[in-house]
């Protein structure tokens, strides 16, 4: 009971970490295609408007610049909106150049991609800006909280590892009560009473760990499933990453480091009590 109770706690909050990591990895792959959408001045004619694209090029905070005539966007906007007979009765085109902003890697942060979309607001051939990652900059607020709220549940879950272990390991003491008392008697160092709990502690954490690993890696196997055909509905492909090499060893080494200092506590504590005087 003990382990199943170290490795259901340990496995909730590695899932949520997975969770997130795998949000964030998807985060970052609709970031790629983020930007902003400059509506030029209708009074503004291509040259003009190749002019300001290539003067916005040679900036340091924005990445790439494609100029939208308004032929392409109406043809756009036919073909995804379904209003192609509405459109027919208009005696002229409504649309104006548009410049499509892709902003480097560093400009795509909440702040900088807002001040970015303000300064290009600004210029004078600009009628306005659309910022088109308002929906990426709300889903990143979304992951910040989700994260902070993971991580407040994995410290009290691990508070609770530690209580777990230390209960474990106190009726061990009181089990073996007899035993520690010989060993008293005949002379044996604190250390050496201590030693064995403290393995029974790391060996609690280890098979807790293992537990958990095993939890954790088939939720994800048994998820993989229904998202390959969530993405396969939006014609995408997204694998869910699980636990690596090298998330496996954090996971079993802090769920032993959590056994040994459970051990350790309980043993401080109870131990000085079963003692003779």
């Amino acid at each position: 009971m003990t382990v199943a109770a170290l490795g259901i706690a340990l496995a909730l909050p590695t899932t949520l970490f997975l969770v997130l990591d795998n949000l964030q990895r998807l985060g970052g792959d609709w970031q790629r295609g983020a930007g902003l959408s400059l509506f030029l001045d209708p009074k503004v004619e291509r040259a003009g408007a190749e002019v300001l694209a290539a003067t916005l090029r040679t900036r340091t905070d924005i990445l790439r610049v494609d100029l939208i005539p308004p032929e392409q966007g109406l043809a756009e906007f036919r073909e995804y909106s379904g209003l192609g007979a509405a459109l027919d009765q208009l005696g002229r085109n409504p649309l104006p150049m548009v410049l499509a902003v892709y902003p480097a890697w560093q400009a795509r942060a909440a702040g900088p991609l807002q001040n970015l979309a303000k300064s290009l607001e600004a210029l004078p051939k600009v009628d306005f800006a659309r910022l088109d990652a308002q929906w990426t900059l709300r889903f990143n607020a979304i992951v910040d909280l989700l994260t902070d709220a993971t991580r407040l549940l994995a410290a009290v879950l691990g508070l609770a590892v530690l209580l777990v272990v230390g209960n474990s390991v106190r009726l061990e003491i009181e089990n073996r009560r007899a035993e520690v008392e010989v060993m008293d008697l005949v002379g044996a160092t604190a250390a050496f009473i201590r030693r064995p709990f403290l393995y029974s502690g790391a060996w609690y954490g280890l098979l807790g760990g293992i537990f958990a690993w095993i939890i954790v890696s088939w939720s994800t196997s048994l998820l993989q499933g229904s998202v390959n055909r969530l993405a396969t509905l939006y014609h995408t492909e997204f694998i869910l990453d699980g636990l690596g090499p090298v998330s496996s060893l954090v996971l079993i080494g802090a769920s032993i480091t959590l056994g040994v200092c459970g051990s350790w506590l309980a043993v401080g504590r109870h131990l000085s009590q079963v003692q003779p005087a």
